[in-house]
């Protein structure tokens, strides 16, 4: 009998993965082997399968037509036994992972985690907390909350919130700014890892030759946001990320204005992945959550007290 399967499932995937990444490094990391063995996994399937599955090029390993044609199904069918092994392992669908970034996780969701936990009493909600974009099609990983525009490739995204950001800044230093104009008496803070623009917000304050700025700068957001509620300068921030600290009086938004941008938070899924029990359970709190957090912190803008 013919064998279906004349590649090592490991060599399909280091494959699978070479294809998606464009380079050997993340197949051998994933799969715990080194980069020389999957260069040997590849060369040894091009060689039972009679077939060039990558052009070698200076930016990477580009996968040639052959391969690119079935990869949407090698990435589904990996995905497939992943969620089947799951669902085989005890307490699996109990578990989600999620993988967000620092200022949504420290800023906005660690607070609210234990309602999650109260309505879902049956999922088990673990947090990888990195700055980097994680690869979705990993075992480990169920969904991210991703910055950002949107439409990341091989990947489901829902709106979840975040779509605006203003200039924040300590209630002793919002004193002082009677007028856009003023921010360039303040120091800046700037967030080196921010995807917001002070030249959008400018534009949306209608100054067109901005003031030159100047103070602190952070590549890590959470301590960019920490500086700001220590009174080291104004900080361009999103709005559902500054709320808490604005509802509780850490923090000030000196001005009315905002920038309304495409740039937001989204709930990211793998294209290939079921939409799974717990996911859905996710999203759905997300959905009712996010609104609702937004409801308390312009009825404390009104009303002068958190609810």
């Amino acid at each position: 009998m013919t064998n279906p399967f004349p590649i090592p499932l490991n060599a399909l995937r280091a494959i699978e993965i070479v294809a998606r990444r464009g380079a050997l490094a993340p197949a051998a990391e994933e799969l715990g082997v080194t980069v020389g063995a999957v260069s040997q996994h590849i060369r040894r399937a091009e060689a039972r399968l009679g077939v060039d599955l990558f052009e070698r090029t200076p930016a990477g390993l580009v996968p040639l037509p052959a391969l690119a044609q079935v990869l949407p199904q090698l990435t589904g069918g990996f995905a497939g036994l992943a969620d089947a092994l799951s669902a085989l392992a005890a307490g699996e669908e109990g578990v989600l992972t999620l993988t967000v970034g620092a200022v949504f996780a420290s800023r906005w969701l660690i607070w609210r985690i234990g309602k999650f936990n109260r309505l879902h009493p049956e999922i088990e909600l673990r947090l990888v907390v990195t700055g980097h974009v994680l690869d979705l099609n990993r075992a480990d990983i169920d969904c991210a909350i991703r910055y950002g525009v949107g439409g990341w490739p091989g990947v489901r995204a829902q709106r979840v919130g975040g779509f605006t950001y203003r200039p924040v800044c300590a209630p002793p230093l919002a004193e002082r700014l009677r007028s856009p104009a003023d921010i360039a008496h303040i120091p800046v803070i700037r967030d080196e890892a921010a995807m917001v623009s002070w030249a959008q917000w400018w534009a949306t304050a209608g100054i067109a030759h901005p003031p030159e700025v100047h103070g602190p700068a952070y590549t890590d957001p959470s301590l960019a946001f920490d500086a700001a509620i220590s009174g080291q300068g104004v900080l361009l921030a999103v709005d559902m990320m500054a709320a808490d600290a604005i509802s509780d009086g850490r923090l000030a938004a000196p001005f009315d204005l905002a920038v309304e941008s495409p740039l937001g938070y989204w709930l990211a899924v793998a294209e290939s992945r079921r939409d799974s029990r717990k996911v859905k359970a996710l999203r759905d709190w997300l959905a009712a959550e996010v609104p609702a957090s937004a409801r308390g912190y312009v009825h404390q803008q009104q009303m002068g007290e958190w609810v």
